[in-house]
């Protein structure tokens, strides 16, 4: 372990202290708060109705 770089130690550090039993849970709640948050946010960001669309052509008749 002497030759590793810095990084490499402190990113391998932070994996071992995340998945030991009480820091898994709370790990994986704040993903999964993330996921759900995140995909609501997407999913708001859709448009409530078409811009720049008229009404519809009165081309066709109805029967």
């Amino acid at each position: 372990m002497e030759n590793e770089t810095v990084p490499a130690a402190l990113f391998r550090g932070v994996i071992r202290w995340a998945i030991t039993p009480p820091q898994s849970y709370v790990v994986y709640l704040v993903a999964l708060f993330l996921v759900a948050g995140s995909s609501f946010y997407v999913g708001s960001l859709r448009p409530k109705k078409p811009m720049g669309l008229g009404p519809p052509p009165m081309s066709a008749r109805p029967n």
